[in-house]
């Protein structure tokens, strides 16, 4: 049987905000409601469903794979909206990318604290190991 990633839940404090954003930085098509979620599906048909809570958010961390082309669009959109940036996930080297693998991969926060992660090559695809 094959196993397919299908679904995760985002906690935030503004489910469509936090879902457009996503998508918009993503150039993904806009969230859609189901149920108590706002909805971000990605090609490959995984849904990061967006769910207000109360109280403090845990940051998680959410990662991406690109294209080069769709990379250079997010990133694009990360600094026209002056969004800082970071090379690695222990947020130590702003302003920086990433070439792990030979490809090219930064992180950024979005609106609840969620680190997220576009890379354009799999980990260990070019024999990067940290």
């Amino acid at each position: 049987m094959a196993i397919h990633f299908n679904h995760t839940i985002l906690s935030t404090h503004d489910k469509k905000a936090s879902a457009t954003f996503l998508a918009e930085m993503l150039g993904l098509p806009a969230p859609r409601k189901w149920g108590p979620f706002y909805m971000v599906t990605t090609e490959n048909g995984a849904n990061l469903d967006y769910m207000d809570v109360d109280g403090d958010i845990a940051p998680q961390h959410y990662a991406f794979l690109t294209s080069e082309s769709e990379f250079d669009m997010i990133f694009g959109r990360i600094k026209e909206r002056q969004l800082l940036y970071w090379a690695d996930p222990g947020q130590t080297r702003q302003g920086e990318i990433n070439h792990h693998d030979g490809g090219r991969g930064v992180y950024f926060k979005e609106t609840n604290g969620h680190l997220l992660e576009i890379i354009t090559k799999e980990y260990g695809s070019g024999g990067w190991n940290p």
